[in-house]
């Protein structure tokens, strides 16, 4: 794959339509990963990005040299699960388990991603035991781009689960994932934009 491949691969990855579900084959990709449980807007989670952040800044300034005026900042993605699904779609936030990742170039290897955590290392000092670079599998999908308010999404959580799935006689195959394709910090709650995945089959 070139460096165009993976630009123009990631785009149609994450750009999906607002307005319906739509199918997506998702390729196996490398990210960036630390998992956690709990509350979101918790310490740990914010840290937890703070973390992926600092580790990829070696690989972004590599990713830049590459694509140049075509780069463009990864964003933050999560994987959600619980033990009881029924948390994950109503959104009881201190029952949920996640996984903050940040995609990486195919040509990461482990020297480059091992700069990246001595990088992290020296800033923020002992690095969270979960921290790893990994291969996502996830294969056919289902996914829509929900424009507004966190706190809408899981209305479309129930939607996907309670009715287009049935309605199409899939089943989930894998955790419900999350692409934040703005800073929540920097981005008002009605202009947020984020990517609902989940593999079926």
């Amino acid at each position: 794959m070139t460096t165009t491949d993976f630009r123009d691969r990631l785009y149609e990855l994450y750009r999906p339509p607002s307005d319906c579900f739509t199918f997506v084959d998702v390729p196996d990709m490398q990210f960036a990963m630390i998992d956690g449980h709990g509350n979101p807007e918790g310490e740990a989670f914010a840290q937890a990005i703070k973390w992926l952040f600092t580790v990829i800044y070696p690989i972004k300034l590599d990713t830049k040299k590459r694509l140049g005026k075509r780069f463009v900042e990864p964003p933050i993605e999560c994987l959600w699960w619980a033990d009881d699904v029924t948390d994950l779609i109503t959104g009881n936030k201190d029952k949920l388990k996640w996984r903050l990742m940040i995609v990486l170039p195919h040509w990461t290897d482990d020297t480059l991603f091992a700069q990246g955590v001595e990088t992290a290392i020296e800033r923020l000092g002992e690095k969270p035991a979960s921290l790893q670079r990994g291969i996502l599998t996830e294969g056919r999908s289902v996914q829509i781009l929900h424009k507004g308010p966190y706190e809408d999404l899981r209305n479309v959580c129930a939607k996907l689960h309670q009715e287009f799935l049935p309605e199409h006689s899939l089943k989930p195959n894998g955790h419900h994932h999350e692409i934040y394709l703005n800073d929540s910090t920097r981005t008002a709650p009605e202009k947020r934009k984020t990517v609902i995945r989940q593999p079926v089959i």
